[in-house]
């Protein structure tokens, strides 16, 4: 458990440097969450500009509130909370700039085979899949599945009871399941491992 003595240091630090060095302070949330939050936010919006510029706009926030900020929870909470609305507020946005008659989202075809469905393709399916997810939905998943979050730790990130994290989840898992239900013969096995299947 060597990770979580050095997350409660981080957090410790990370007090301690806000009451009584900004710039250090600053530099420390960038060094300990930069990667991961950019991670966070790229696997909602898809796109690494868009990404990029949530992530600042997020750590700019941190800068200019710096003295008047209160975190109730850890700076790790705060932090993904923070980036996941930032990410699925541009996401709601650019939902109502785009009109669904132009949404590009692939139905997967019914004479799909086992043998024209290599990992390529199933991974490009996964991800159509994920894209019709709820944002929500889709953040919840992806914090499990990819960030290895617990629900505790998605619960506390984006503010929501542990209980609506696992409907959340059970939901995602259903709609994913409906999605590739053409493809589950050629799904390879890292595809169901990863689903959590």
């Amino acid at each position: 458990m060597p990770e979580v003595a050095t997350l409660d240091a981080l957090e410790i630090r990370l007090a301690e440097l806000q009451r009584t060095d900004g710039e250090a302070f600053m530099q420390a949330l960038f060094k300990g969450y930069y990667r991961p939050l950019g991670n966070v936010i790229f696997r909602v919006v898809q796109d690494r500009d868009v990404a990029e510029d949530l992530l600042q706009d997020v750590f700019l926030r941190v800068w200019n509130n710096r003295d008047t900020l209160v975190i109730s929870s850890t700076y790790k909470a705060y932090l993904y909370r923070a980036a996941m609305n930032a990410a699925l507020r541009h996401t709601e946005r650019s939902k109502r700039q785009v009109a669904w008659d132009d949404a590009n989202v692939a139905e997967p075809s019914a004479n799909t085979t086992d043998e024209g469905l290599n990992g390529h393709e199933a991974e490009q399916a996964v991800a159509e899949a994920l894209e019709t997810l709820p944002p929500q939905c889709r953040a919840v998943f992806l914090m499990s599945r990819q960030e290895g979050l617990s629900y505790q730790q998605i619960a506390e990130a984006l503010d929501v009871a542990p209980k609506t994290v696992e409907n959340q989840m059970g939901k995602a898992l259903r709609l994913l399941r409906q999605q590739l239900s053409g493809f589950f013969s050629g799904l390879t096995m890292w595809v169901l491992v990863w689903l959590g299947w």
